[in-house]
């Protein structure tokens, strides 16, 4: 299926790049600090409703509207997914264990390990924390990575994310004693933003069955961090 036309940047959702986009997706690179979908505290300013309005191209009365899929944490950038009809939504939380999903973070210090898997549970607390044991409480949780770079008191690494639980990788890294740079919930405070991004997603396309690779660059604070002009 032949992609649209890229979107002119006036017309780009705020906080949202749209990357890709066909008559069954949308997908785009979210910017840090933007909540995918609605929470408790912020109901309206979100990507969701962001696309809910782009889809409805101005029009008060139109029902068009878009369907979530998977979300980012609100200080993640990167690639998020969206479906524009239900049957999209369906097949692609049908199949989304197929889905490869690859994140860069930049973290404190050098995992002695150049590459391995972290797998614990992780449980939700009642101050929306999540934990992490080995007990079996809670949902499996797996994150495979890989150091690409290290430089003075950074490393980046290349997270292959195997199942997708709230905060995962986050916690994980924090477990391994390297959190993410600017992780304040789970590991230091003082940095500008949260050192995660979500950089591709091969997923199986609802419509035509092919595999759709699509890709969102490292940000440049990644670059002012660690000098990631030419990694992939």
């Amino acid at each position: 299926m032949p992609e649209l036309k890229k979107v002119p940047k006036r017309f780009q959702p705020k906080g949202f790049e749209i990357l890709y986009e066909d008559r069954d997706l949308i997908i785009g690179n979210k910017s840090p600090g933007y909540l995918s979908v609605a929470a408790k505290w912020n109901r309206e300013t979100t990507v969701h409703a962001a696309l809910n309005q782009y889809v409805r191209k101005g029009n008060a009365c139109s029902r068009n509207c878009v369907y979530v899929v998977h979300r980012l944490d609100q200080d993640t950038s990167g690639v998020l997914v969206f479906a524009k009809s239900e049957a999209a939504q369906t097949f692609l939380k049908d199949n989304w264990r197929s889905a490869q999903k690859i994140y860069y973070a930049v973290v404190h210090g050098h995992p002695k390990e150049k590459s391995g898997t972290v797998t614990s549970y992780l449980q939700e607390d009642e101050e929306y924390m999540m934990h992490s044991n080995q007990a079996g409480e809670g949902k499996l949780a797996k994150t495979a990575y890989t150091i690409v770079k290290e430089e003075g008191k950074y490393s980046l690494l290349k997270i292959d994310l195997l199942t997708g639980r709230k905060n995962q990788i986050r916690i994980h890294l924090a477990e391994l004693g390297h959190p993410v740079v600017g992780d304040a919930k789970y590991g230091k405070k003082g940095a500008e933003r949260l050192a995660l991004h979500a950089q591709s997603i091969t997923l199986t396309h609802p419509f035509s069955k092919k595999r759709l690779t699509v890709e969102a660059p490292l940000p440049e604070y990644f670059e002012r961090l660690m000098r990631t002009k030419d990694i992939r």
